[in-house]
Order: C-alpha cells, then structure tokens, then sequence
C-alpha cells in the first residue's frame, strides 16, 4: 500500500498547487480572448493551466516536479522551459520517458532549419543546445521573444555550453571578443572540456583586438582544451596575419600578445618548464634540425606580430598603401635597423662562437631572392593558376604609384605586412606586395640561414590532430609557413587541403611531409588533398606522397585539370626535382584505403600498378573517372589487384567508360575475396545488354562473398531490373544484402513484377535496398504497392523524385 499511498499523496499536492494557481493562469489566458475578433476560443484544458503554473514556480517546485509519478511529469515535460526541461533529462530517463520528440518540436519551432538527410541526429537535446549557444553567441536570437528561452535564474550560454561539440566563429570573428571576456570566464572553462572542433567560415578581414581576443580564445580551446579539430572554410582572400596566427596556435606555438592577460593557467606549467631545459634543448638542437627551422620560421611571424600589435594599440593611423621607400624611412624613423630587424646580433649558436661570417649571410640571402626570382620565371603560362599574393593596402587596379596613399576607409598599417622588406629592397618607390617579399626572404631549403630567433622565449603546448582547409588559397607565405611547421607537427593525424592553389608549393608540401616522416612520433595517418591544377600529374603526385609517407593509411587525391606535364608541347615546361619524383621503385607501404580523382586523359596504367603493387595492405579503392588507353590496361589494373592486393574488400568505379570492358567487369564478379563493388555511372549495359546481363547474373550467382553491389546510373531499367531479380533465385549461392540500383530508368511496372519475383523464391529479407532517381512517379498507386512488397522482404530507401527532369534520358533509352 505504500506506493499507491506515494502516487496519491503526489497527485494531491499536484491539485493543490493547480488550485492554487489555476484563478490567475484563468485570467490571464480570458484577457487575450475576449479581445479576438473572431470571438472567445475554448479555454485551455484545467491540467495545462495546471501544468503552465507549474513550470512558471519551477525555481521552487523543482524537486517535487522531479518526484511526480511518470504519467504526470510526461503531461509537465513539453511545458517546461528548455532550462529545466534540460535539467530534468536524466529523471525522466530514470522513469522510462523520452524527451527527444519534445526537443524535435522545439527545433523546428524556434530554429527552423531542416537538417541535411546526410546528418543522423542520435540526440536532438545536444543539437539544440549547441545551435542555441551559437545563436545566443552571435545575437542572431533573442532570448526574451519567447517564453521557452527565457528565465532569469540561468545564464543561456552557460547553460547550453556543455553540450557544445564544435563551434563555428564567422566573419569578423565574432563571439571571440565575448567569449574571453571576464564575465563568460566560466563559459570557456565549459567550452575547453566539451569542445573538439573548432571552424571557420567565411573569415574577413579583423582589427588587432578581435585577433588578440581569438589568441587567447585558441589559447584556452587548444593549448588547455580539448579541441582536436581545426577546419577553416570558405575563405578566398586570407588575411596573412590572421591565417598565420590560427596556423602557429593550431601547431601548439604560444606567445602571450602585447597588452594582454596573462594566461592564469600558464603559471605552474611555465614554472615547471623552466626547471626542465633538457625538453628545450631536444626540440631545438642540432641533432633535428627540420624541427629546428619549422620552429624558428614560427616564431620569427609570431614575433613581428607582436611588434606590429605593439605599434597598432596606441594609434589606429589608417594606411592604404605602403612603398618600399617609405616604410625604409619610417623604420629609420622610429630607430629600428632593418637588418638587425631580421637578422639578430647573435643566435645561441652564435654565442657559442659559430657565427658565421657577414659574407655567408649575404651570399645566402642574395641566393634565397635569386633562386624565388628563379622559380617565377620558370613557373609554365599554362601551368595551374597561383593566387595572386595578397595587396592589402590597393583598392582598385591602376598603374602603381610611388607614394603611399591616404584614404578615410583605409586599413590600418601593420609592420608584419613588410617584415621581409630587405629580401627584395629595391630603390625606386614602387608598391610592395607581401607574397613577393614573403617568397624572397623565406624561399630556401634551411630557414635558419635567415637568422631567424629560436623559440626559447615561446611555449610549446598541446596541438591539434586534424586540420583542414577548404577553399582557402595559399599564397606564397602562407604556404611556406603551413610548410615549416608541418615539418614537426608530429601530433597531427589526419590533413585535408582542398583546393588551395598550392601549384609549385606542392613540392614545399612533399618536402615537409618527408621530414615529418622521419619525425619520431609521427601520427600522420590520413591525407586529404584535391585541387584545380597540379604540376604534377596525378599518378607521380600520388607516388610521390606514398614515398613521402609509407606509414600512411588514408589517402584521398583529386586533381580536376590535367597538368602541363600532361602536355609536353608546351613551351616552358619545367620538370619537378628528381628526389621527388624518381624511378626508384615504391617501398611497401601501409596504405588501406585509397581514393583517387582523375582529370580527363587517358592515365599510364603502370604507374597505377606500381602503387598497388606497394600496397599489399589496401582494403578499399575508389578510381573516380580513371581512363585508360584500352581495356587491356584495365585488365592490367585488375590483375594486378588480384596478385598484390589480397586483402581488398570494396571497389569503386565511379563516372568511367566500362562498355568495352565487359570481359574485365565479369572478371571482377568472379573475384572471391571482394566484398562490395560499386560501377556507378559506367555505362555498364551501353552494349550487347542481351549478352551481357546473363553473364553478369551468371557470375554473381556463384560468388558467395559478394555483399554489396552498387549499380546508380547505368540505365539498367525493367527488362535489367528483372534479369538481376535472378541473383537471388533458388539455385544461387549469392549472398547479396545490399543493392543498390538508384537512377536506373526503373518504371513501378517493372519494380512491382521484381517484388513479386522476390516473394516467390522466399529468399526472406536480404538487407538494404536503394531506389533514389528513378520513375515510380508515373503510376504512383503501381509504385507504393511495389515498395509494400518490397519492404516484406528488404529496407527500402526511396525518394519523390521528378522523372519529367529525365526526359531526354528516357528517349536515348527507347
């Protein structure tokens, strides 16, 4: 009896606190009736009034809502605001109830946004939450506009920060400034133990201030954080400044800025730092000297812009263009010597006694400026098309003028835009341009013959694993300094760099990832790179990078456009460097999946063969429009896949011309060690579809490790849709479980006839299939009864796709 006595004593003081409530909940909800002009709407229900002065008290009640029996608190839940609904999760878990639906509505109310069919939401309270973090940060919603949002008792972003797991900082970098400041110093400790991705969108240019509060910002979510992902998208004109900072502070580099707060949690491990030189002396002396030169090149940018912010503070003097004439004046101005400036008095070598005479220096200097001047020229007209380096003080095109040029909206003047001034000084007054300086002081295979300062006086902390860029292009500076600290980044793991115009940076990149290699520790397993262009083509690219790094295991490359090497009849075509691209053969690596997209013409198949030769670990590829000179090639390629690569489970073709290679398609089928194979707009069935389909069902019928097969547009329609049905007659050995068959020309006749097919062999579910894009729309009674019967025996997905947009399809097809 003492559970019934429980429940009735809760619902008791449930009623009594509705009573309690319900004369003031009654009015307030009449006032607004009386006044409809389309007269008096039925009044709320007594447990709603009930329940909404409930929610209203739940500062005080909390604890006794908390207590109520299931079926009560099921009623109260949608009622809540998000605070307590949020609060209450794990006590309605406890009684068996869900508040997933209840967060569901709440997302398409007050966010309204669809999410993408790609995304598979497991909890849709984390995904509001983190979406209303990033609304409230911004401003973009107003907390007061509705009554679920709003309460006094609790701070929106503190609230909500917990279930943050990646934050995306946009334009003017926004929300960095709040984030860091004093009164939210609660909401980044929350923010430094949740957070794992940190992006940004469509970056633009930033003062000082917004920089500083994104140094500390990064300091906090990277170096005492638990951010492992860095993504920047959608940038097309990178601030050099900016772009360095979220680089060096991405690599574990840390400098506090000028005027700002010391980082509170930096005193013990600083402390603890300075007792312990043997760490400093490891990362930065002789016996690495790649490490070494990544390192000083680091803190050389981060230094000059420490000397720029400390100029920029005090004065906001705009500036619009800056000439090599004036910025030599102004540097003699303020007393600065150009030349002490990048070259230090004396370097910890130095000191010892190793200085290097004067005629050294400048002889390595006048190389480094003459061998970029080099490069430019030998750079191809036709090659892949560089971003141009970055004017920051030029408004519009013009002929260039020797004096600098003062404007209202100018921008203000930064020293770091001119800190490699000396690299190409020239006399006359005319305007500079930061990737041509950049690429004259840093171009060079050590950078430390640049008597750049070493990194005693900046921290190395905690790294990021997995940094990407898309869409950002790399201007000369930019790539070499991407350059210099991947050569040590040992804790990355996984690097994505998606059409970023590195052109003849390409080789900077192979040069650094060899040196990373040779790193001990090093975790690079995954490699992600595509662009328009590459000097290379993309099979000795590819042999290039797997010879850079053997330990990989991740490899995806796509080039669109074919290379100028391509194409030897261009005049001016210069050849890589030999230890890049040799004919020595590949060592073994540890490749296990591997994704290339290939430019159109035709591709050596013996390059080809020569990676997977090297690969005796791969157990995924996918060639994306790969064409070769005959199918004989082809054939090359699969025989070499079936003696060197036993351990290949899912192969994929992907927008190739596989109608004369039907004898080679056949030849894979009967491969007993695949697993899945994908032929997506191949052009299978183009010729002799009556001969070859037989053959096809014929040698799936007799392969029993088969578990996958994808066929999207091949024009495949009834008459090839009901041929296949035979794969799972009686007399086959076929295992199949997944089919997919989207894009096929498919008419509901010929889908109904396949279900019936399916239903009189009895071969009971067999997995998952996909119908996306094809015409169950001109009978759609035909249609729903095909997929009722199809869903006896598999899992269909199925879309409302307009077949009228495949007309001129159909026509080829009749």
């Amino acid at each position: 009896m003492a559970a019934p006595e429980a429940w009735r004593a809760r619902s008791c003081w449930f009623c009594e606190v509705a009573a309690a409530t319900t004369m003031e909940a009654t009015s307030r909800e009449a006032a607004p009736a009386k006044s409809s002009a389309s007269g008096p709407s039925a009044p709320p229900a007594l447990f709603e009034l009930c329940g909404r002065a409930v929610s209203a008290h739940m500062g005080v009640l909390e604890s006794g809502v908390w207590a109520l029996p299931g079926p009560i608190l099921q009623s109260i839940l949608p009622l809540l605001n998000i605070y307590y609904l949020e609060r209450i999760e794990e006590t309605a878990l406890k009684k068996g109830l869900s508040t997933q639906a209840i967060w569901r509505r709440l997302w398409d109310e007050l966010m309204k946004t669809r999410p993408s069919s790609l995304e598979s939401v497991t909890c849709w309270r984390a995904k509001f939450m983190e979406a209303f973090f990033s609304h409230v940060l911004r401003g973009t919603i107003d907390v007061s506009s509705d009554r679920r949002l709003c309460d006094q008792r609790f701070s929106p972003l503190l609230h909500s920060s917990r279930h943050v797991r990646q934050l995306t900082i946009c334009n003017m970098l926004q929300g960095a400034t709040e984030l860091v400041a004093e009164p939210n110093r609660r909401v980044l400790e929350t923010l430094a133990s949740s957070l794992h991705t940190l992006k940004f969108r469509h970056l633009l240019f930033s003062d000082v201030a917004a920089q500083q509060s994104l140094r500390q910002l990064l300091h906090q979510l990277i170096h005492h954080g638990a951010v492992s992902q860095v993504s920047l998208y959608s940038w097309p004109v990178p601030e050099s400044a900016l772009f360095i900072l979220i680089l060096t502070m991405s690599a574990g580099f840390w400098q506090p800025g000028p005027g700002g707060p010391p980082c509170r949690l930096c005193g013990e491990a600083s402390r603890g730092r300075a007792t312990s030189r043997n760490e400093g002396s490891l990362l930065l002396g002789s016996r690495r000297p790649r490490r070494d030169a990544a390192e000083r090149c680091a803190a050389a940018l981060m230094a000059t812009r420490r000397k720029s912010e400390t100029k920029q503070m005090p004065r906001a003097a705009p500036a619009t263009r800056v000439t090599r004439r004036s910025t030599h004046e102004s540097l003699i101005a303020s007393g600065t010597d150009l030349k002490r400036g990048l070259h230090p008095p004396a370097t910890s070598h130095e000191a010892s006694g190793t200085k290097r005479p004067p005629s050294t220096l400048a002889a390595t200097s006048s190389a480094s400026a003459s061998s970029s001047t080099a490069s430019s020229k030998r750079a191809p007209a036709n090659s892949a098309p560089q971003p141009k380096p970055l004017k920051r003080f030029k408004r519009a095109a013009g002929k260039k003028g020797p004096r600098a040029r003062q404007g209202s909206g100018a921008e203000s003047e930064d020293l770091y835009d001119f800190v490699f001034i000396v690299a190409g000084e020239k006399e006359d007054g005319e305007e500079m341009e930061i990737g041509e300086v950049a690429c004259g002081a840093l171009d060079g295979s050590d950078p430390s013959c640049l008597g750049l300062p070493a990194l005693e006086a900046s921290q190395r902390f905690r790294s990021i694993s997995t940094l990407e860029l898309f869409t950002v292009p790399l201007s000369t500076e930019a790539a070499l300094t991407l350059c210099h600290l991947l050569s040590s980044w040992v804790s990355l793991e996984s690097l994505t760099l998606s059409y970023n115009g590195l052109g003849s940076n390409i080789f900077r990149l192979l040069d650094s990832l060899r040196a990373l290699s040779g790193q001990a520790g090093c975790r690079l397993r995954a490699l992600h790179l595509s662009d328009l262009f590459s000097p290379l083509p993309i099979l000795e690219l590819t042999r290039a990078i797997v010879r850079a790094l053997p330990l990989l295991r991740v490899l995806s490359i796509r080039v669109d456009h074919p290379s100028q090497r391509d194409n030897p009849a261009v005049p001016g075509n210069a050849g890589a460097p030999s230890h890049i691209i040799g004919d020595e053969e590949i060592p073994e690596n540890c490749l296990e999946q591997l994704e290339m997209g290939f430019p159109r013409g035709a591709q050596p198949a013996p390059l080809l063969c020569s990676v997977l030769k090297a690969s005796g670990s791969l157990q995924q590829l996918s060639l994306d429009s790969a064409t070769f000179a005959s199918p004989q090639d082809f054939g090359l390629v699969l025989q070499t896949l079936k003696e060197y690569n036993l351990a290949l489970k899912r192969l994929s073709f992907h927008d190739m011309n596989l109608a004369d290679c039907q004898s080679e398609v056949l030849f894979l089928l009967q491969n007993l060690t695949l697993q899945e194979i994908t032929f997506s707009f191949c052009r299978l069935f183009e010729k002799r579809p009556a001969q070859f389909l037989p053959e096809m069902v014929a040698a799936m019928k007799g392969n029993s490790t088969l578990k996958g097969l994808r066929l999207p547009g091949n024009r495949l329609g009834n008459a090839g849709l009901l041929a296949l049905a035979d794969v799972f007659s009686e007399d086959s050995s076929s295992s199949l479980c997944q089919l997919d068959i989207s894009s096929n020309c498919i008419k509901p006749d010929g889908l109904l006839e396949f279900a019936k097919r399916l239903e009189r062999w009895g071969r009971g579910a067999f997995g998952h299939l996909r119908l996306f894009q094809n015409w169950l729309d001109q009978d759609a009674v035909t249609a729903r009864e095909a997929i009722r019967r199809l869903r006896a025996t598999c899992h269909v997905v199925s879309d409302s796709w307009d077949s009228s947009q495949a007309f001129a399809d159909y026509v080829s097809t009749m």
